[in-house]
């Protein structure tokens, strides 16, 4: 046994003596090969991405879908911010249908028409090169260099049309929200392959009333996104909270300004260009895309599509179809949707938003009806012919959808006629002026400290429920704000007989206040009646038709804010968004007027300061507000009159 273990232990020392005497040199080999080519012959798609050189020498990552067997196919383009490789990431499937998702508004083309889907990451975003700039605007004063979105596009059709040779040579440009925005800039001096465009949602005038502000009130929630998309060009870098509660987080915060510089914003430079233009000046009006729109050639028809509870976007789509549908002399060109959705619910389930209920799949019905004939019938060799009104709208409150010659359709004065809904004393709201009586107003007390919020208590929106409380937050229960001693209520009398409104109802608002700036949030609220038999919930709900802040400070002109006068009776107008809604018999109207709405916009101090984002703890003051209500304040409904 000794022997034994003697020679075994001689052995062990002799393999360590030849480990500790191999080559230095010495490799095993690797099991990867140098390129591996993948097997993909049986699935229905190929799949190819490429760099794209653009005009500067910089290139965009691009991913392109082709369904096997593809010949003379359209190519549907979609530019994003947004990460094509995690938007179209499953590589490993054989089949195009689990590649997209089924969550585009295009899938259905994709998949049963044979169409090109092409996706690419903008300049400076995840793979592509070059920097990244906020809403690039485009060449001129507030952009020297030779390049944009519309070049960028203009450069990408150029060589997809020349390198794709299953496709046909004609391109339509589709996209929501910021993808919306860039659909709309490939509409200035287009590609001429570029046949067709699609913008949802889109990114139009963010200072006026889409993502950043509403007539010159900040949406604070802007300042996580320019987080989560500037600080890392890859966008791994979030945006983090020290409360459930957001409506705690920002309170304690402040300002807004303080709550960017807790959180590292001042590295950003979008946050530093808005701190450096508070007001409604060049600088926004320069890049408002339905002006600019307004004054451009129109050639590439247009479908424009417009939520009516968008959650975020809800100034562009209806103000870019007014700009330009005058241009539209044979009325074939541009074209405007409206569904009852929130923000890119087009591409989902469209049957209902949380307690609102349509019967009717209405997402469905605009992806495989309005979708399908713009696209086919202005991209397609054979150009099938297409069935589109001007304007589709879905008509709430009945439930249905219109076929319209205009927006806002004509009515028997040739257009929607503007009928005042006056606030009458006693919280009354009626089509006639009140009798002048004392006090001739209501008063309430708006507190800074104690700002109304914008959501039901606690507002939580990361995680699990964030996202459903933010998409639907335009339709909740309007009870709990009626119940606050801050918030005005004005109700009408019971409807004996429909009142349809079509179009943007107009705030006219007599108030006087203590302080020297103040904010003013209006709404227009269908109650339903107290009692409804199918659903019980419903029972009284009060559901936001159309509501909007304004800033006070902009009483004469959003480019040149100035101090309210305290105490003094001041005119304040402003248009609400557009709504296309029915009130039935046996429901009511209602107006809210209150001075916050919070934290989704920044509260306003009360006392004038230049630039709200930098108040400090001593400006906010509480001030005494009062809505003239002996006919002086009203709405002005664009009520649709019955033939």
């Amino acid at each position: 046994m000794r022997v034994g273990i003697l020679i075994i232990s001689f052995s062990v020392a002799a393999a360590l003596c030849s480990a500790d005497e191999a080559s230095p040199t010495a490799q095993l080999k690797s099991e990867t090969p140098p390129a591996f080519t993948p097997q993909t012959e049986s699935f229905d798609y190929v799949r190819r991405t490429a760099m794209i050189p653009m005009r500067d020498g910089v290139k965009l990552y691009t991913v392109i879908l082709i369904p096997r067997g593809a010949q003379r196919a359209p190519i549907l383009l979609t530019r994003t911010p947004y990460d094509v490789d995690e938007r179209v990431g499953h590589e490993s499937s054989k089949h195009l249908s689990a590649v997209i998702g089924n969550t585009d508004v295009a899938d259905e083309l994709v998949l049963n028409e044979g169409y090109i889907r092409v996706l690419q990451d903008v300049r400076g975003k995840h793979h592509s090169e070059g920097d990244y700039v906020m809403t690039r605007p485009l060449r001129g004063p507030l952009n020297p260099t030779n390049v944009d979105h519309s070049t960028d596009t203009y450069d990408t059709i150029d060589w997809l049309v020349k390198n794709i040779p299953e496709s046909n040579g004609k391109v339509g440009i589709l996209g929501i929200s910021y993808d919306g925005f860039t659909a709309l800039m490939a509409l200035f001096h287009p590609h001429p392959a570029l046949r067709a465009a699609m913008p949802i949602n889109p990114m139009v005038d963010g200072w006026m009333g889409d993502d950043w502000s509403h007539n010159g009130a900040f949406r604070q929630l802007s300042l996580t996104y320019w987080y989560n998309q500037e600080a890392t060009r890859d966008s791994k870098e979030k945006w983090w909270s020290d409360h459930f509660d957001n409506y705690e987080s920002w309170l304690a915060a402040g300002s807004a300004g303080e709550m960017a510089r807790q959180r590292g914003l001042d590295q950003v430079g979008f946050y530093q260009k808005f701190l450096a233009h508070p007001a409604y000046d060049d600088f926004w009006q320069e890049q408002a895309l339905d002006k600019l729109l307004a004054k451009e050639p129109l050639s590439v028809p247009v479908m424009l599509v417009h939520s009516l509870w968008d959650q975020e976007d809800i100034y562009g789509a209806p103000h870019v179809f007014r700009a330009i549908k005058p241009k539209d002399v044979d009325n074939s060109k541009v074209f405007l949707v409206m569904g009852p959705w929130f923000h890119h619910q087009q591409r989902l389930q469209g049957d209902a938003i949380d307690d609102i209920r349509f019967s009717q799949d209405t997402g469905a019905y605009f992806r495989q009806v309005l979708v399908r004939q713009f696209f086919d019938h202005f991209l397609k060799d054979d150009a099938p012919p297409a069935d589109l009104a001007p304007v589709t709208a879905f008509e709430t409150g009945t439930n249905r959808w219109e076929r319209l010659p205009g927006w806002p359709p004509p009515s028997e004065g040739g257009q929607t006629d503007p009928v005042p809904l006056y606030l009458q004393p006693g919280g009354k709201l009626g089509f006639t002026g009140a009798v002048a009586a004392e006090p001739g107003f209501e008063e309430y007390v708006s507190d800074p400290a104690k700002p109304v919020p914008f959501l039901r208590r606690p507002i939580h929106l990361q995680g699990d429920g964030g996202e459903h409380d933010w998409q639907t937050w335009l339709v909740s229960d309007q009870r709990e704000a009626s119940s606050r001693t801050d918030v005005l209520t004005f109700t009408s009398d019971i409807l004996t007989e429909p009142l349809k409104i079509s179009g943007s109802p107009i705030v006219n608002l007599i108030a006087s206040t203590t302080g020297t700036d103040a904010d003013f949030v209006v709404k227009l609220i269908d109650v339903y009646p107290d009692e409804v038999g199918r659903e019980p919930k419903m029972g009284g709900y009060q559901l936001m038709i159309s509501a909007d802040i304004f800033r006070g400070r902009y009483l004469d002109g959003f480019n040149q804010p100035r101090p309210i006068r305290a105490n003094e009776k001041e005119r304040y107008r402003f248009n609400l968004p557009d709504a296309n809604h029915v009130f039935l018999p046996g429901h009511r109207l209602m107006i809210q007027v209150q001075s916050s709405w919070f934290p989704l916009y920044d509260r306003n101090p009360q006392t004038y300061v230049s630039n709200i984002l930098l108040a400090k703890p001593g400006d906010y003051q509480k001030a005494s507000i009062k809505i003239f209500d002996a006919g002086d304040s009203f709405v002005e409904l664009p009520v649709v009159k019955s033939r």
